[in-house]
């Protein structure tokens, strides 16, 4: 499957270990350069689809919240979740993955569903114009801290 943008790293973890760290969603703030972290609600307590989360995100000073359901939660292979911000759809994000030598290939990948009219209306709101690129910059920072916090 092609996605939007996706950026991929080895690391000397298993998939599984892998799948158990990307899928905490409340850690999701140890790593990611825009998500704070946030909760699951809805009665959900962890990684299954149809769970839902409430993120927390901050780009410079502005601050937002999302709202999240798992969509793959296949441990050790695929875990990906959509967001939605006041009611519209905003993204599919998700990791891959794949046995590689000396550990697992983890392709962080993001699917843009906003419409266009509100990817102006957020890129003017948040001062991000290239969406595209600021993900795929902040989706390498995600993994390499992943992959850091796999090795400690």
């Amino acid at each position: 499957m092609s996605h939007q943008v996706e950026v991929s790293k080895v690391v000397t973890a298993s998939p599984e270990q892998v799948y158990a760290l990307v899928s905490d969603l409340p850690r999701m703030g140890e790593f990611s350069p825009e998500n704070t972290g946030g909760k699951w609600v809805k009665g959900a307590t962890g990684p299954a689809v149809g769970a839902a989360f409430e993120g927390t995100n901050r780009l410079g000073k502005k601050k937002w919240k999302t709202l999240s359901t798992v969509v793959t939660a296949q441990p050790g292979q695929e875990f990906a979740f959509d967001v939605k911000a006041a009611g519209f759809k905003v993204a599919r994000w998700g990791f891959l993955l794949e046995p590689a030598d000396g550990g697992t290939r983890m392709t962080h990948y993001w699917d843009d569903h906003r419409n266009a009219v509100i990817a102006k209306l957020t890129g003017l709101a948040l001062g991000v114009h290239d969406r595209p690129s600021h993900n795929t910059a902040n989706m390498e920072q995600t993994l390499d801290k992943v992959a850091a916090a796999l090795s400690a």
